[in-house]
């Protein structure tokens, strides 16, 4: 999708639904019909369902880190005593398990990392079942959803060791919060307003994953990610905007990333990575495997 920037998605989209400038924008780029495309977004759609179907609590990370905890947020939502409510308890299980999945090597969709895969299922399956929507409605959203990552991606950066965790959470974030904004009637600078809030909420977030790997707290951090893209949509859809426009917004994710100490940026030395009982695991997983980060 060639769209470079929010402000000129927001302006094409004047007189006609966002998605379908969009979508116009995709056969372009591509060089494929309208019809090409909703295919291969509707096989996107399609393996999110079947990596949410696949779930498995019994599986654990070759680490031994991760595993078994979405289920243990199931169980405790289905007890009804959550903080959040019952929906909000089951849009954090949904993204613990896409997460477990993906350090499990479960196949999973990349939205827009591999490691920030659990924040967009996370907020678009729950919705679908709340509000009894089809899966045309949903690929619609996920063309929402493509456009803010790939103007983040061309703007800023959506890989943590370019740009800390705020450029893959950061950025899933505001591609679920413009998906459910979407969905729940909001106009293209909705859109992109809800994108920009989510992004602020999560700008300067280090990628600190212990021994390297994409587990710890990569997976904990994709349910933070997830509520804070339901709160930022709704706030869009309240009516409220964010001061500082889409686009300038992304820009400053830029600048904190290029600003950002590289011990923060994927290489597993600093944050969380580098507490003692990170190093200390790090150190014991190297021993026992001899081939990690550090």
């Amino acid at each position: 999708m060639a769209i470079e920037s929010l402000q000129a998605l927001v302006t094409a989209s004047k007189n006609r639904d966002i998605c379908d400038v969009i979508i116009e924008s995709d056969c372009v780029d591509r060089g494929v019909t309208q019809a090409e495309s909703l295919e291969k977004m509707r096989g996107l759609y399609a393996a999110i369902r079947r990596a949410q179907r696949g779930y498995d609590p019994k599986l654990r990370s070759a680490s031994g880190m991760v595993g078994g905890e979405g289920e243990k947020m199931r169980a405790y939502v289905q007890r009804g005593k959550t903080i959040c409510g019952d929906y909000i308890g089951g849009v954090i299980a949904q993204a613990l398990e896409m997460g477990e999945s993906n350090a499990c090597m479960k196949c999973i969709v990349a939205a827009p990392t591999a490691g920030s895969c659990g924040v967009l299922p996370a907020v678009l399956l729950p919705y679908q079942a709340r509000e009894g929507l089809d899966d045309d409605a949903m690929v619609r959203a996920m063309y929402i959803a493509g456009a803010i990552g790939q103007v983040v991606a061309a703007k800023a950066s959506i890989a943590g060791a370019a740009g800390g965790c705020q450029a893959e959470i950061g950025t899933a974030s505001a591609m679920g919060a413009a998906a459910l904004c979407y969905l729940g009637g909001g106009d293209a600078q909705a859109v992109c307003h809800a994108a920009a809030i989510a992004i602020k909420a999560m700008l300067g977030l280090v990628c600190d994953p212990i021994a390297g790997l994409v587990e710890v707290p990569c997976v904990k951090r994709n349910a933070a990610g997830a509520v804070i893209a339901m709160s930022s949509a709704d706030m869009a859809l309240a009516g409220i905007r964010s001061a500082v426009p889409p686009d300038e917004v992304i820009m400053a994710m830029k600048d904190v990333g290029d600003k950002m100490d590289v011990s923060l940026r994927e290489t597993g030395l600093g944050g969380i990575a580098g507490t003692p009982s990170g190093v200390k695991i790090a150190d014991e997983l190297r021993l026992a495997y001899g081939c990690l980060n550090g």
